[in-house]
């Protein structure tokens, strides 16, 4: 126990005594295979140790090292009675510290500080529970006297955490800047992803302000971005600016991002007129609206020809409106194949505003791939091979009714979301993309097993999916000069 000592034996003895059973055990063990006997049977002491390895660190018994830990800017001290043995075994970094010497002073941040038994705790026991808010605290701890194992443990914590308890505000953005600070790629990427793939919640929640410009760029480069619509988006990014107040250029750069072709004209003359961003900068985007005006008066075969439409500002983000898609809620998907079919307009152009494409989609639960179908062969009383239902997996299958003349010259990209249920809020799990070329997602909840009713991936026992069609266009003629 912190601050205390006890000079009793106790369980230090005790631990010593399993170690040499345990040690007698598996020498034993090792002689019956040297002269080639079998091992008929096991013992297994393990959570006897684990036990007794808590009582050691609790009680602080035969301890021959002590730990100061100081908060930063604070006369506060944690004392913790430890053993040199175990600390070296877990950390390279103790085992240099203690060496001739058996108490040492350590200068940590408040947080850190505040989490140091938890910490400790780890080097005992290999475990720990933990709040969100100690989780930083003790990744950092962990970086800091190279333990591995816990670095990795609580980076895997994050990744899984990355919405707020029951709908409040969470740590994404918090974590992806602290990511991006120590170099953990994998775990930025993980919160960048997150982000994008629920903007709509995080915009709407006071991580939103803590948004740095650095991060804001990154998210608006992305097309991956799920929300409503691209609207939505310049709403969110408005309130950023209100509360961030960034330089000039960082403001007018995050305006640039914005795909202005995305927003049809009703909405582009309502920002014109009531934005206070762009009454502040508008000259800085005056270019992309009239650019954005200017595609949609035209048919998109028209505007082609003038004008180059391979860029960022034509290509749909995973839009939730239904203009663009339709939400498909899959009770007890296990049980047998769905269909089911929705409408989306024909692209993004006001001049497409009113033509449609009809969408047919087919969900199979147990889909059964050719290499694993039976082969029926001519030799009488051949034997079958039977399949089984195990070997099958979901199976998704998006195809046009029909894609009339008004088509040409676009593409369509079918995108699938799958949502999950995570601190009480149903958010993006999984996002799946194909092309017009192919009419299936490939690996679509590939490894997923539906059966089970509590699936990470099925809310209430339901699977649900939101659909996506995104209309691509590609230049017909080279664009003059």
């Amino acid at each position: 126990m912190p601050g205390t000592h006890h000079s009793k034996l106790g369980p230090w003895g005790n631990f010593w005594a399993t170690m040499t059973l345990l040690g007698l055990a598996v020498h034993a063990g090792q002689r019956a295979d040297v002269a080639g006997e079998a091992a008929d049977a096991s013992i297994n002491h393990s959570l006897k140790m684990l036990q007794r390895l808590r009582e050691l660190q609790d009680l602080g018994n035969e301890s021959d090292t002590v730990l100061r830990v100081q908060a930063a800017g604070t006369d506060e001290v944690h004392v913790f009675h430890a053993h040199r043995l175990l600390l070296g075994l877990q950390s390279e970094v103790f085992q240099g510290l203690l060496y001739n010497q058996s108490e040492v002073t350590l200068q940590e941040p408040r947080d850190c500080a505040a989490v140091f038994d938890k910490f400790i705790r780890y080097l005992y026991c290999g475990e720990l529970s933990l709040l969100m808010s100690q989780a930083i605290p003790l990744h950092r701890l962990a970086s800091k006297y190279g333990v591995t194992s816990l670095q990795q443990g609580v980076a895997e914590y994050m990744k899984s955490h990355l919405m707020g308890e029951m709908g409040g505000p969470g740590p994404a953005v918090g974590w992806y800047h602290y990511a991006a600070r120590t170099g953990n790629e994998d775990l930025r990427e993980s919160c960048l992803q997150f982000l994008a793939w629920n903007l709509s919640a995080v915009a709407g929640s006071s991580e939103w302000g803590e948004v740095t410009p650095e991060l804001l760029a990154q998210l608006l480069d992305r097309s991956d971005l799920v929300l409503q619509d691209e609207f939505e988006l310049f709403q969110a990014l408005e309130v950023w600016l209100g509360r961030a107040r960034p330089p000039t250029t960082v403001a007018e750069q995050a305006l640039r991002a914005i795909r202005y072709p995305m927003i049809p004209p009703a909405q582009l003359f309502q920002l014109q007129a009531q934005s206070p961003a762009l009454a502040r900068h508008g000259e800085a985007v005056g270019d992309l609206l009239l650019q954005a005006y200017q595609f949609h008066s035209a048919s998109p075969l028209q505007y082609a020809k003038f004008f180059d439409v391979n860029g960022s500002a034509f290509l749909p983000r995973n839009y939730l409106s239904p203009a663009w898609g339709a939400l498909w809620v899959i009770s007890n998907p296990a049980r047998d194949d769905r269909s089911t079919s929705f409408q989306t307009q024909l692209g993004p152009s006001g001049h497409d505003a009113g033509r449609r494409v009809t969408w047919n989609v087919l969900f199979s639960p147990r889909w059964l791939p050719i290499s694993l179908r039976p082969v029926y062969a001519d030799t009488a009383g051949a034997a079958l091979p039977a399949a089984r239902p195990e070997d099958g997996r979901p199976r998704l299958v998006v195809t046009p009714a029909s894609i009339s003349g008004d088509a040409a010259g676009v593409s369509f990209q079918k995108t699938v979301l799958v949502g999950a249920r995570q601190q009480g809020r149903l958010l993006i799990r999984h996002v799946y993309s194909f092309h017009q070329s192919s009419d299936e997602a490939g690996d679509f909840l590939a490894h997923t097993d539906l059966q089970r009713r509590n699936s990470e991936y099925l809310v209430e026992n339901a699977l649900h999916l939101h659909l996506i069609i995104k209309p691509i266009y590609h230049s017909l003629i080279r664009t003059h000069k």
